[in-house]
Parts: structure tokens; C-alpha cells; sequence
């Protein structure tokens, strides 16, 4: 029996389809695999211990957005970790007086023979962004070339970017925060930990793509 010109011209139009659904899916799957690995190189950028180093610096950042970071700024102030504490990205009516009365007791104990101008707020920066382009112009001010930078463990790969784009002849030296709410070990596993490891790898990416963007249309 003879084959159906019918049949035979179904068969034939749908091989396009099919190569074309395939190319979807290998592409599919690149961008799975691009993206997978660069979650694995973001995480593997996630501090998981605490500072150990030691160096003298002139000055402590922290990024507001949690109180442990205020409360690890002032500790590493009554340390002498840095000669200052600029604290970037407090609201508008915030004072340095008011952000103490939430510190803990030994804390505010040991500052009572500081200086009152040891601790300088930044109300100008709203994004990470902002709070690197706020430092700038203080250290610059206070000339200032080495800082301890505070903030949460998974905030710290952005706010390195930021800064080290931003400001790139100071030493930064990380001084991580690890918050309650995030747990970098089986971060899959909680709801809280597993959006914002998501949602910080994303603002990450797009970060490392921006200032790749510019670099590529300001430099010939």
C-alpha cells in the first residue's frame, strides 16, 4: 500500500517544530545551568565565620538594616577597630542618641568616654548604592583610605561590589553580621533564608552586570 501524501507532508512540516522546541530546550537548560552556577559562586561569596583579621583601620562602616549591625559597629568602635563609626543610610529624624538607647548596656557603658563626634550619621542613601556613594564622599572628607564595613553575611558580596566599584583605592576589610532570620546552611530548607538568598543573588547579578556595562562603554 502506498504512503499517504498526507501523512507525508504532516511528517515533513513538523520537523521544523521539532528542532525548533528542541533549541528552546537546550537553550532552557544553558540558562538553568548559567544560573545554578552562578547561585553556587554567590553563595561560595557568603561569609560563614566571622572577621579574624586584625589590621588597623581608620574608620568602621555599617549599613543600616538590622540592629546587629548597629550593635557590631559600636562593639568594634569601643574595640578600636576604627577611630570612627559612620553609620550610612538612617532616616531622616534618626540621631546618633536615639540609635544608642537600643544598644546594649555594656556597650553604651564603654562609650560614655568617647567622643561624641566618634559616631557620624549618614541620612542621605536609600539603596546599597547610595550608602557606597555616601561613604565616598565622607571618607573623602575625613580622608580616610582603610574601613571596616559592617552589614548582614548576605548582604556583603553586593555592599563589597558597590564599594569597591565606587570607592576602589580604600582596603575594605568585611565584617560580617550573621542575622536569625538567614541561616547559610541548608538555606533551602527555611522560607525566610531561601527568599532572601534569592532575592540578594538577583540585585548581585545585577550589580556585576551593571558596572560590566559600564566599564565595556567607557573604556575603548
Amino acid at each position: 500500500m502506498g504512503s499517504s501524501p498526507y501523512f507525508c507532508h504532516q511528517t515533513t512540516s513538523t520537523r521544523p517544530v521539532s528542532r525548533a522546541l528542541r533549541r528552546i530546550i537546550l537553550c532552557f537548560q544553558l540558562c538553568l545551568c548559567l544560573w545554578l552556577s552562578g547561585l553556587f559562586w554567590f553563595i561560595a561569596k557568603i561569609p560563614d565565620q566571622p572577621s579574624s583579621d586584625d589590621t588597623e583601620t581608620d574608620a568602621i562602616v555599617a549599613l543600616t538594616g538590622g540592629s546587629s549591625r548597629l550593635e557590631y559597629g559600636l562593639k568594634l568602635l569601643t574595640e578600636g577597630k576604627g577611630s570612627k563609626l559612620f553609620i550610612s543610610g538612617v532616616h531622616d529624624k534618626t540621631t546618633a542618641e536615639s540609635m544608642l538607647r537600643h544598644a546594649p548596656p555594656d556597650i553604651r557603658l564603654k562609650l560614655a568616654s568617647f567622643s561624641p563626634e566618634s559616631i557620624v550619621l549618614g541620612h542621605e542613601a536609600e539603596n546599597t548604592i547610595g550608602n557606597a556613594e555616601e561613604t565616598a564622599r565622607w571618607l573623602h572628607k575625613e580622608g580616610f583610605h582603610s574601613i571596616r564595613l559592617v552589614t548582614s553575611n548576605y548582604h556583603m558580596p553586593r555592599s563589597l561590589e558597590e564599594f569597591k566599584a565606587t570607592i576602589p583605592d580604600i582596603t575594605i576589610i568585611p565584617e560580617p553580621v550573621f542575622p536569625e532570620d538567614f541561616t547559610l546552611s541548608n538555606w533551602w530548607q527555611h522560607a525566610e533564608s531561601r527568599t532572601l538568598m534569592l532575592l540578594e543573588y538577583h540585585k548581585f547579578m545585577a550589580s556585576k552586570l551593571r558596572h560590566w556595562f559600564v566599564s565595556a562603554t567607557h573604556h575603548p
